[in-house]
């Protein structure tokens, strides 16, 4: 059975050519166009996503430099102190007591605060120092002592005695920072409160 039997008419041949090139324009769009136009979309999304990402890494990376070049000061200037092993309050009481010297005064001790390895040690002062100047030098030398601590809630005044001369009078709360690292435990340790709830 012959399903042509007869030769297509330049009319026809044209049509049959507008209808080859319209399904190969659809193919052509569906198959090509659009999974090119979409992983080209896809990709602009995902650079888009890789740039914030390297602008956030940037931003991370400037702040490390920062902080490196904070500690290289802190090195370079020698302004920066240790932090002893747990049980350093006998070294601390030395301290105090060699600083403060002749000066009346008055220590109160809190009690120790730690979280993970880090413990505070938290010691509220008041001494009667001969002036402004000696109060700054007593705080200077603790700032600057050998171990590290945190000089805060400073307070300086002046009174008469009953003699009429003036009496100068300071406090402060000065806490100082120990390590568990190659500290030894004992019962005065309170516990972590980084694991409590």
């Amino acid at each position: 059975m012959k399903i042509l039997s007869r030769d297509f008419t330049l009319k026809e041949k044209i049509l049959i050519g507008i209808l080859f090139i319209i399904i190969l324009g659809f193919a052509y769009y569906q198959f090509v166009d659009q999974p090119i136009r979409e992983a080209i979309q896809k990709a602009e999304l995902s650079k888009q996503s890789l740039d914030l990402e390297l602008e956030t890494v940037n931003i991370k990376i400037e702040q490390l430099e920062k902080m490196q070049r904070e500690i290289d000061r802190i090195i370079a200037e020698g302004t920066i102190a240790p932090m002893p092993s747990y049980n350093n309050n006998k070294a601390v009481n030395m301290l105090l007591n060699d600083v403060l010297g002749t000066y009346g005064y008055e220590i109160r001790f809190s009690e120790l605060t730690r979280e993970g390895d880090l413990i505070r040690r938290t010691i509220s002062l008041e001494f009667n120092p001969p002036g402004f100047s000696e109060m700054r030098t007593v705080l200077a030398a603790l700032e600057n002592s050998e171990f590290r601590c945190l000089v805060d809630n400073v307070e300086f005044g002046r009174q008469k005695n009953r003699y009429g001369e003036f009496v100068y009078n300071a406090s402060a709360d000065v806490t100082f920072y120990e390590t568990m690292v190659g500290g030894t435990p004992d019962s005065g340790l309170p516990e972590d409160e980084s694991v409590q709830e």
